[in-house]
């Protein structure tokens, strides 16, 4: 059997890189998604966040390319609550339910380069080795 996923969204954060035991990199991320959904009269926008995990080289260039409000496309598979097969349930601090989608990421590619304080666009290369 097999699955794939792919999300295109705006990451929440800057990528936290560590390395695991074996030396191997992990970048950890999150990704919001977006789509505006009908509701009566008016359109309301649905944000659904993805924790993404990316290993390896991957890992390292995400960590070196990647800022908080970077749009980029992901490309991997869900990662299921191993208890209920779900996604992880969890209530709010303000009491209402959450869900947390989690993924682990073959292919991250940069569409486009995140936004500066100032508001204007990175100065960096448009070329990143994804």
């Amino acid at each position: 059997m097999y699955h794939k996923i792919i999300i295109v969204g705006y990451t929440g954060k800057d990528p936290e890189l560590r390395y695991m035991p074996d030396g191997k990199p992990v970048a950890n991320m999150s990704v919001a998604t977006d789509k505006r959904v009908p509701s009566g009269d008016q359109y309301v926008n649905s944000t659904i966040w993805f924790r993404v995990s990316v290993f390896g080289r991957t890992a390292e260039v995400v960590n070196q390319y990647v800022k908080k409000g970077t749009l980029v496309l992901v490309e991997g598979e869900l990662i299921a609550d191993p208890k209920t097969g779900s996604p992880r349930v969890f209530t709010r601090s303000d009491g209402s339910a959450g869900a947390s989608f989690e993924m682990s990421a073959a292919r991250v590619r940069i569409l486009n380069k995140p936004k500066t304080e100032n508001g204007g666009v990175s100065n960096e290369d448009d070329e990143t080795p994804f």
